[in-house]
């Protein structure tokens, strides 16, 4: 199987598996050495490639394990240390990856729970792990672009050289989008201040940078809005499209209903590239304006008209596993998992059909 393929038929099973999964142990045997072995490639009943409990005496600390040391020529390339699935994944979870990093000849560590992998290497200081990833993979929410980064480390195209000499770039880019979607989501004083004083002529009070918060994010959530647009008509510029499919795409807004304050919901870039998604999808049956999205706490929902009696469909985007919901004659909803949002577009019919029982 091709390179996706592996991490796709990997990142199903853990979809389908991982609720069962209780322990380290069945973490480590159901999840990572299938990503050891399948993904990087490497034999894992081979000792001479993999071992499992590899042990590296520091001083006074004696038979202490790390889970699994993955070697080329005879040298410790990777260190891996595991946790079990669902355990969220702190640098104080990887104190035995500290210690072993600078007296083995590794340069690269993982540390996992099977899910969820954090790589590091030693950009800050020479022998020494960073406290930062340059790099993070999540198999249930693939990024294609870490994509060409990790096949660097599969047995087959493993460079160090190259890895070290990509991975400064990896973790400052990675941090950079991480600190952009949370201002365009929760801009501070700072952020705002750097767009009002080059758009605004007076002084920055307190009530100018109160204004200017809420006139920032949206012009965030515009400008985001703006770009999945376009690249949705990029995608769809060789299709024959209805004389409207090419609208402009509306503002998107947040309408507090009785039960949900606008000060309380975070809408997502997530949640704006799926409304946009399904947009694209049905606009081919109905005018693209009657399009409306509404987020609330606990989902965010896309109606026809703005009326909450003719819902096409809601994103459960506000957990690890996204679920699409859509509706039935009755408008009872059925949720459907995804584990990325081009998966929406296998939804194109019974969205179109949903539209359909409304006109």
């Amino acid at each position: 199987m091709e390179f996706l393929e592996r991490l796709n038929a990997l990142s199903a099973k853990i979809r389908q598996q991982g609720p069962a999964i209780k322990t380290e142990e069945a973490t480590k045997i159901a999840f990572v050495m299938p990503f050891i072995n399948s993904v990087l490639g490497y034999d894992v009943f081979d000792p001479s490639e993999v071992t499992p409990e590899y042990v590296c005496d520091i001083g006074t600390k004696k038979g202490e394990k790390i889970d699994y040391a993955i070697m080329k020529n005879g040298e410790i390339q990777i260190l891996i240390e595991c946790k079990k699935i669902g355990e969220s994944l702190h640098i104080n979870h990887a104190s035995q990856l500290f210690r072993y990093f600078h007296v083995t000849t590794a340069r690269i560590s993982i540390l996992t729970n099977g899910q969820v992998y954090r790589f590091f290497t030693d950009l800050d200081a020479p022998n020494k792990m960073d406290d930062k990833p340059f790099l993070e993979l999540d198999l249930l929410d693939l990024d294609e672009h870490a994509l060409p980064e990790l096949q660097k480390l599969t047995k087959s195209a493993f460079d160090v050289d190259s890895i070290i000499s990509a991975a400064g770039e990896l973790k400052y880019v990675g941090q950079i989008k991480k600190e952009l979607a949370l201002q365009f989501t929760n801009p501070n004083d700072d952020f705002v201040r750097f767009f009002a004083s080059r758009v605004y002529d007076g002084i920055i009070t307190q009530k100018v940078r109160d204004q200017f918060t809420v006139l920032t994010r949206k012009a965030a959530i515009q400008f985001l809005g703006d770009q999945v647009n376009d690249r949705l008509k990029s995608a769809m510029s060789g299709a024959v499209l209805p004389s409207y499919a090419m609208a402009s795409v509306e503002p998107p807004s947040v309408e507090p209903t009785e039960d949900n304050s606008s000060e309380q919901i975070q809408t997502t870039l997530d949640e704006l590239e799926g409304f946009h998604i399904v947009k694209a999808i049905v606009r081919a049956v109905v005018d693209a304006k009657r399009i409306i999205h509404r987020d609330t706490k606990s989902y965010f929902g896309i109606l026809l008209d703005d009326n909450n009696r003719k819902p096409i469909c809601r994103l459960h985007f506000n957990r690890s596993q996204k679920y699409i919901g859509l509706f039935d004659a009755e408008k009872t909803e059925t949720r459907h998992p995804i584990s990325s949002l081009d998966e929406i577009y296998e939804f194109a019919e019974q969205l179109k059909a949903t539209i359909a029982q409304y006109e």
